[in-house]
């Protein structure tokens, strides 16, 4: 598991975000607790991820905000 820092948005200073990946069952789990938000992404999945994870986003966080966060967590996901 990996533990990274993002500004989710202008009221949050920077906040913890959880990245989990299962190798033999080839997921990803990405969790953020400021937002009680998390979501599952097999490896299948990865190849468009921003768009799974701008709209699962949407329902917890403001538009303005949704599509940088997004970026951000694809990009350290592909790190894995």
């Amino acid at each position: 598991m990996k533990i990274r820092k993002a500004t989710i948005d202008e009221r949050s200073s920077q906040q913890n975000v959880y990245i989990y990946e299962n190798k033999k069952e080839q997921y990803i789990v990405v969790a953020i607790p400021y937002l009680e938000w998390s979501v599952q992404v097999t490896y299948a999945d990865l190849a468009n991820i921003e768009s799974r994870l701008q709209q699962s986003l949407a329902n917890v966080l403001e538009e303005q905000y949704i599509s940088p966060l997004a970026m951000k967590l694809a990009q350290w996901m592909r790190e894995m």
